[in-house]
């Protein structure tokens, strides 16, 4: 398959953030699911939505009231309902969420389901950010599971969640291993919209693969301001093939997977590479 056609959804909040966790996590999955719907009827074979798509983003505060937000994986309401969405319109669902490993253990999650319902696996956000208004440490452990790349109905994709993109390792192992689409989930506000594109497209570019990265819209009233939406997809030669504005959108793209190969053989990226002289990169003592 060269033709996947691919969806990224961006939505703002739908309940107040002193609403209780349930109503704001079933409002957003509610609206999320009509755009499931919509994508279905326009043909959507892979999807992913935002970063902690299913609850108010709550890193920009210390509160313990969020760590209630967390679910089990797969097993939790929300992972539980995308596997339904999944198997009724035979989708590809990435599903970004707050996941609880353990009372008290914590991750950044990207779920990955299968167009048939079934749970493939995840992926924890790597690089977590603390300073500033940015608090995370507070509520997520960095991933321990590495770079994985998932086999799916419509083909091979990984993902690597908003603070991670800063760091291009990340989308050179996913690559490496095979990935076609990379998705970037993030919660991105606008003193950071410049980079946050021209990291997509680089990563793209320098990869010569897919990146597809839905991002919030709205404002729910934290430090970090007004979320621009603007998810894009972005192509291996480091164009922008399709991309939002700033409401509540689903993006569609069909992503033509063979000019993957022609942007590889033409810039020799892969070929080029010299991985015995990047070993000072896997030092830790140094910074």
């Amino acid at each position: 398959m060269t033709l996947i056609k691919c969806g990224l959804v961006q939505l703002s909040l739908k309940a107040p953030t002193d609403a209780k966790i349930s109503t704001i996590r079933d409002r957003l999955l509610d609206d999320h699911e009509a755009f499931v719907e919509r994508a279905g009827a326009q043909g959507v074979q892979v999807i992913c939505f935002q970063e902690l798509f299913n609850q108010f983003y709550f890193g920009c505060g210390h509160d313990e009231k969020w760590f209630s937000a967390a679910e089990k994986v797969p097993d939790g309401v929300t992972i539980t309902r995308c596997r339904d969405w999944a198997k009724r319109y035979g989708m590809v669902i990435v599903a970004p969420m707050y996941e609880e490993e353990a009372p008290g253990v914590y991750y950044n999650t990207a779920v990955f389901i299968d167009a048939d319902g079934s749970y493939l696996g995840k992926y924890r956000k790597m690089h977590i950010p603390d300073g500033g208004w940015c608090r995370e440490k507070m509520y997520f452990k960095p991933g321990n599971l590495g770079f994985p790349v998932f086999q799916t109905a419509f083909g091979r994709i990984g993902a690597v969640i908003c603070n991670d993109r800063h760091f291009p390792e990340g989308y050179r192992a996913l690559a490496l291993a095979g990935a076609e689409i990379v998705f970037t989930p993030t919660s991105t506000g606008p003193a950071a919209r410049l980079p946050w594109e021209s990291e997509i497209r680089t990563a793209a570019f320098a990869n010569g693969m897919f990146v597809g990265a839905p991002n919030r819209v709205g404002d729910e009233g934290t430090e970090m301001g007004k979320y621009f939406g603007a998810s894009l997809f972005a192509g291996p030669k480091g164009d922008i093939v399709a991309q939002g504005g700033d409401g509540d959108e689903l993006v569609v793209a069909e992503l033509d997977t063979a000019l993957m190969r022609e942007m590889r053989q033409g810039w020799g990226f892969f070929r080029d590479r010299r991985p015995e002289a990047y070993s000072p990169l896997c030092q830790t003592d140094i910074m």
